[in-house]
């Protein structure tokens, strides 16, 4: 069991729901990030997902892709955010997962990438644009570093292909709550708590949904049905709403840290009514 799965039985036998935020490394800057990490674990956060930028992200909508933009800016890369890691793991027991793309993957290479990650402190990975059938050498590095390879599956991923990503996702699987890509949303499908019940009966793992997840009231009605609740492009757009453009890129205003733990923490909450 690495930190994801004792964070996941912990919390199974207290009946409570995980509560899982993405921030974008680096954005608007590593020290900024880092100060990030440790306010929403203060403020009840279960897991981070910790953005690596890449000039590409597919799976990201406007908010997360201007997030990737400005933290290139600042030349985030793996190495980087292995180093942040590292440092946060003088100060944290929390599980971090790394949520990046195939090319900087691949680039740095799988096994040295898997190794690195491991040492540093990363707990698990997320990697939207690497399927199941072409996983094989980054399934095989990341199981032996003891790192969770967490897969996504989608309302209209079908039975079969569910129950294989299911049975080779590590840590917990990500059920996408909408077809497309990241954004906050007012309005979630009437449909998401079916679907997730659905999963949940095909799988004894957890089950952790995100894509769109912005409020509150949605936590709480998701914690009902599913194990963990991830929220990104709600909390990456509190960041943005604080920067302060300079001559060299941009900086955190103040209250930055102060109004994403803020928000996190009525979150974390919301996971308790549901």
């Amino acid at each position: 069991m690495n930190r994801i799965d004792r964070m996941f039985s912990r919390l199974r036998k207290r009946g409570e729901t995980a509560l899982i935020p993405f921030i974008t490394t680096g954005d608007p800057d590593v020290v900024t990030t880092e100060a990030l990490v440790l306010e929403m674990e203060r403020q009840g956060a279960d897991l981070i997902e910790l953005g690596l930028p890449f000039s590409d992200p597919l799976a990201d909508g406007p908010t997360i892709q201007a997030a990737s933009n400005r933290a290139l800016l600042n030349e985030i890369n793996a190495e980087v955010l292995f180093n942040m890691v590292s440092r946060l793991r003088e100060k944290t027991d929390i599980p971090l997962v790394l949520m990046g793309y195939c090319n900087p993957l691949f680039q740095y290479g799988v096994e040295k990438f898997a190794r690195d990650a491991a040492e540093a402190g990363i707990d698990g990975t997320i990697i939207p644009d690497l399927p199941i059938d072409e996983a094989g050498e980054w399934a095989k590095a990341a199981r032996e570093n003891n790192i969770c390879n967490i897969f996504l599956v989608a309302p209209n991923t079908p039975d079969a292909r569910m129950k294989k990503i299911a049975k080779a996702s590590k840590g917990f699987i990500y059920y996408v709550s909408v077809t497309g890509i990241t954004g906050a949303r007012s309005d979630l499908p009437p449909e998401l708590s079916e679907g997730l019940s659905h999963v949940r009966n095909l799988t004894s793992k957890p089950v952790a949904v995100g894509f769109g997840i912005s409020e509150p009231g949605q936590v709480e009605m998701l914690s009902a049905v599913a194990d963990g609740v991830i929220v990104g492009s709600a909390i990456v757009r509190i960041i943005e709403e604080h920067l302060i453009e300079n001559e060299n890129g941009y900086s955190a205003g103040p209250g930055t840290v102060s109004s994403v733990g803020e928000f996190v923490h009525g979150l974390k909450q919301a996971t308790l009514k549901g």
